[in-house]
């Protein structure tokens, strides 16, 4: 497969399938953007592929021409840093959608499996926070012409990964292994249901 001439961005809130996403993507054919540092674990039991870096990004976008070509995981509040970035960049962005309440639900969870407490704000403020946040970056991709989205349902991409193989195949540009796609989606690992 010839390297996309785009940088591929996987988004979304905080434990709303964007590891799945990423694993998705590779099995596809689109190589990670990763260092590695941030090794598996109960709650991301195959990797959270991702990358240090992102985390500076307001500092330093210098490796963003790295990114083209490649998948790379930025959490929903950064992504209005790329627009600083290097000139001439463009960015397909999957945007991983979750129902906030599994969000707060599956943090909280991951928190309690690392033995560390969680935030004593009530989930109905958490929800309401994470929803509000969400609902200003989506504004701010709205028109920007060199930011494409795709979103992309986690319940859905859980229960029909072929159809949502298919559909982000078209959505970046052909070429990818759909079914390899499909295979790298385990519904056992959707935990937080509600």
């Amino acid at each position: 497969m010839e390297p996309l001439p785009w940088i591929t961005v996987v988004s979304g809130l905080p434990r709303s399938g964007t590891s799945l996403m990423m694993q998705t993507l590779a099995a596809g054919g689109i190589p990670p953007l990763t260092d590695a540092t941030r090794a598996a674990d109960a709650s991301n039991p195959r990797g959270y592929l991702e990358l240090e870096a992102v985390k500076r990004l307001k500092l330093d976008r210098a490796w963003l021409p790295q990114a083209r070509g490649k998948a790379v995981k930025i959490i929903h509040l950064l992504l209005p840093e790329l627009a600083g970035g290097p000139e001439g960049l463009e960015y397909r962005v999957v945007m991983m959608r979750r129902p906030v309440a599994e969000v707060v639900a599956s943090q909280r969870a991951m928190l309690a499996r690392q033995g560390k407490a969680s935030a004593a704000v009530p989930d109905a403020q958490l929800e309401k926070l994470f929803a509000d946040q969400f609902a200003r970056v989506e504004r701010w991709l709205e028109g920007r012409p060199d930011f494409t989205v795709c979103a992309v349902d986690y319940p859905t991409l859980v229960s029909a990964p072929t159809e949502t193989a298919a559909r982000l195949n078209a959505f970046l540009g052909g070429g990818l292994d759909e079914a390899a796609m499909a295979r790298a989606v385990d519904p056992a690992l959707y935990r937080e249901k509600r």
